[in-house]
């Protein structure tokens, strides 16, 4: 929650020296983004004049995200264009929105030179609030900030349930303002099916986005039917749905996240780089789609193009919470690949400052000690190198263990072993790591391709694959001749010897289903549920790195605490030293 904050003195002007906004503006705090100082200090004069309380200015459109990553505004005026940058006051506020860094109170207007189609189809998709053609006068921009201030306090209650993660209130106001057409009912309708979604009432949420539809073609409703379709696992009618988007609004940038998204799950990775890979191209100044095409090039076997993007994320986005440290560890391994000591080397220390910064974090820990193996093998520290690996592999069924882990470790062990690094117990480590995480076509697809470098190490992930999908059709077969006590039993027995979570939400589900016809199936629940608790965690989807939404979704930012490892993540994306960014000019 932000801390309330102080009363400060309104402009020292007459009323009447400028057009009237509301009686509230004088609490309240703006940003100015424009690299043209004459503008800039134009905006920035005529919302002092309209008796906001604080206007804070920004030249640079990543300082201005820094800023707003770390501070809550009211306002945000944001210039569209800025020459050279690779980055738009769009993609900003699209990048703000994607990673629940924004909240749906903050007014954020786009000034732009150009009254195109795109670009007012553009703020209609983003959820923008308005925007303010140039040149402007002080009229039409109160007008515009009226307006949108308006629209916030009329939704302020859907706003407010959000924010205490009432989202049942939130969606019934949502769905009532919607049916009654009431003001703003369109906008309502947008937050509404994104709350559905997150319930998982996808049926209802797909069944409002096709009722909005109904009143026009609006992209975001299109692309939101995708998404109810993906998690009602429907991925057909979802691929077909993305594909005649995708056509229609070649440049719809929030549709091809999505698709990769999709990709990714049915272990289509070719087709996923080339999406996230057009995705980069439309928005060359996104960090996050940056790093997910940089990811998944590396994953691919593609070093040099994922060195490029990982690089260009890193050089945007290692002071950012946007930022995610994955991607400095595929740029690690990479610089082994290229045996290039110093760039690993400042991989390790732009580690170690985030772990020095958030020393609980287990995710960061395991980073920073797989980075290390590369560190010593490149300066011929074998010996310790092993030692390093063999501790590592103790914790290959620990219950923290997760799919990312996974996937770093294997990729590790293939780079050693195809660097002719003879590891005794190797094909052990894969086998236990390939029959716990290989539980779907996704992820068997993305493990395989982490141990690419080494051919052998991805035919055991594909065999493990195998044997998983023999042994869970074994369990079916004594289900389906009667014998459901003995289904959920050999259920259990593969699940504590693999640790896969398939084959343990299949013991779950079984004694679900037949549950009056097992004497002993209270304890038998017991035994599913702790092993649920403890290996189902961090195995589900696969993904690149961790994103704050779901792809192509309007982020609903909400109040309450950050989990201890999700408060660490962001602790730790602040820059280490020598790299603060230059303070901003304050108004």
């Amino acid at each position: 929650m932000t801390s309330p904050r102080p009363q400060l003195p309104t402009a020292l002007l007459p009323k009447s020296a400028a057009p009237k906004v509301d009686r509230e503006i004088s609490r309240s705090y703006a940003l100015v983004i424009d690299a043209n100082p004459t503008s800039r200090s134009l905006l920035a004069s005529q919302l002092r004049d309209f008796g906001l309380g604080t206007v804070m200015q920004s030249s640079r459109i990543h300082e201005a995200r820094k800023m707003l990553e770390s501070r809550t505004f009211d306002v945000v005026l944001c210039e569209h264009e800025f020459a050279g940058a690779g980055y738009s006051g769009q993609n900003l506020l699209d990048d703000l929105r994607r990673n629940n860094m924004l909240p749906l109170s903050t007014v954020f207007i786009i000034v732009t030179s150009e009254a195109s189609y795109s670009t007012v189809a553009d703020a209609a998709e983003s959820a923008l609030d308005s925007y303010l053609l140039k040149p402007h006068t002080a009229a039409s921009l109160a007008q515009r900030l009226a307006q949108a201030r308006h629209r916030k306090r009329t939704l302020a209650d859907i706003f407010k349930a959000i924010e205490d993660q009432d989202f049942e209130t939130a969606t019934a106001l949502c769905l009532q303002r919607f049916q009654a057409r009431n003001m703003y009912w369109l906008y309502a309708a947008r937050i509404g099916s994104e709350l559905l979604l997150r319930q998982k009432r996808y049926e209802e949420g797909k069944r409002l986005y096709e009722a909005v539809l109904e009143t026009g073609a609006l992209p975001w409703a299109r692309l939101g039917i995708a998404r109810a379709q993906i998690d009602a696992n429907q991925p057909s009618q979802a691929l077909r749905t993305l594909e005649s988007l995708i056509g229609e609004q070649p440049t719809y940038v929030d549709a091809y996240d999505v698709m990769g998204r999709l990709q990714v799950e049915q272990g289509d990775l070719s087709k996923a780089l080339d999406t996230y890979r057009r995705a980069s191209e439309l928005t060359p100044g996104s960090i996050s789609r940056l790093q997910k095409h940089g990811m998944l090039a590396f994953y691919m076997g593609d070093m040099d193009e994922s060195s490029k993007m990982l690089e260009r994320a890193t050089s945007l986005g290692i002071s950012s919470k946007m930022f995610d440290f994955q991607s400095l560890v595929l740029l690690a391994f990479s610089r082994f690949h290229q045996r290039d000591t110093k760039g690993l080397q400042r991989c390790i220390d732009n580690l170690n400052h985030a772990l020095e910064k958030a020393p609980q974090s287990k995710r960061l820990q395991r980073f920073v000690t797989v980075v290390n193996v590369f560190s010593l093998m490149l300066h011929k520290q074998v010996a310790a190198a092993v030692s390093e690996v063999r501790a590592i592999a103790e914790t290959l069924r620990d219950p923290g263990l997760d799919v990312e882990a996974a996937c770093n470790i294997l990729s590790m062990l293939a780079q050693l072993t195809g660097g002719e690094l003879k590891l005794d117990g190797a094909e052990e480590w894969v086998d236990t790591l390939a029959l716990r995480f290989a539980s779907s076509k996704g992820l068997t697809e993305l493990l395989a391709c982490t141990a690419n470098a080494h051919p052998p190490f991805a035919q055991r992930v594909n065999e493990a694959h195998v044997r998983i999908n023999g042994l869970a059709e074994q369990a079916v077969g004594h289900s389906l001749q009667g014998n459901h006590r003995v289904g959920v039993q050999t259920l259990i027995h593969h699940g504590e010897l693999t640790l896969n979570s398939k084959l343990i939400d299949m013991a779950r589900m079984t004694l679900q289903r037949h549950r009056t016809k097992i004497s002993d199936a209270d304890e038998l629940q017991a035994v599913v549920d702790d092993l649920r608790s403890r290996y189902s965690n961090g195995v589900g989807m696969p993904s690149l790195g961790q994103g704050a939404r779901q792809a192509g979704g309007l982020t609903l930012r909400e109040g309450g605490k950050k989990t201890d490892e999700a408060g660490a993540a962001a602790d730790a994306a602040a820059p280490p030293p020598g790299d603060q960014p230059p303070e901003a000019q304050a108004a």
